[in-house]
């Protein structure tokens, strides 16, 4: 595939995939009335959880649109990946390998967590594989945020590579105070997920606009 249709293609998938993460989660909290749906307590995974009038973790869970949240996971998965294998042919060698591992791992945690949820039996081997998917997505995902800032050979603007490893740090650091407090469980949470649907949102909107596209930045990298 030829970079000038292969770049802009990458940038339109990973912006289009954050943004129907976004709306297919404001959708499903929207349906869930009662309880209402608590974005600071309630983990993002309670969306796609299909039994209603269940109680897990001391949460009462009844998600409406639970088919939505979980066809956004997977879809989330397998266009994160694409995207951003496409990206991977910016760099060479060791590097676009260890990229291109970490999206397509990304990729498949993402499609098990939308496949497995958490269920009133409490742990489970499909609850196990959600989790499993859902630590692997998060971490794959911030990873490649942080890579992304840490490579000067691309000579990338200092700005976009400042943000890229603060937003992927954050994002890990966040995830480790998910537990820290039921009533901010979410919030916590949230931080290690929409750090990555901003940087992949924001990395394919420069992209768009060209403004990681200019002399010297992309022209000399790898086809």
């Amino acid at each position: 595939m030829p970079r000038r249709v292969r770049l802009p293609l990458a940038a339109a998938v990973v912006v289009v995939n954050a943004v129907q993460w976004v709306v297919s989660e404001a959708v499903a909290a929207a349906a869930w009335s009662h309880p209402p749906y608590s974005y600071a307590a309630n983990y993002i995974s309670d969306l796609g959880v299909p039994d209603c009038g269940t109680q897990f973790q001391g949460r009462d869970i009844c998600s409406p649109d639970h088919a939505l949240m979980n066809a956004s996971f997977i879809a989330e998965g397998i266009l994160f990946a694409f995207g951003i294998v496409l990206l991977a042919r910016l760099v060479a060698g060791r590097t676009r390998r260890v990229v291109v591992a970490l999206a397509l791992a990304h990729g498949v945690g993402m499609v098990l967590v939308g496949l497995f949820h958490g269920s009133r039996g409490g742990v489970s081997v499909g609850l196990a594989i959600h989790g499993g998917g859902a630590a692997v997505g998060i971490l794959c995902a911030n990873a490649l945020a942080i890579i992304a800032g840490s490579l000067r050979s691309l000579g990338l603007p200092v700005a976009y590579r400042v943000f890229s490893i603060v937003v992927g740090a954050s994002g890990l650091l966040s995830e480790a105070f998910v537990g820290a407090s039921a009533g901010t469980a979410g919030v916590f949470e949230r931080g290690g997920v929409y750090s990555w649907l901003l940087w992949s949102s924001v990395t394919g909107v420069l992209l768009l606009a060209g403004q990681l596209r200019r002399p010297g930045v992309v022209e000399n990298v790898a086809v």
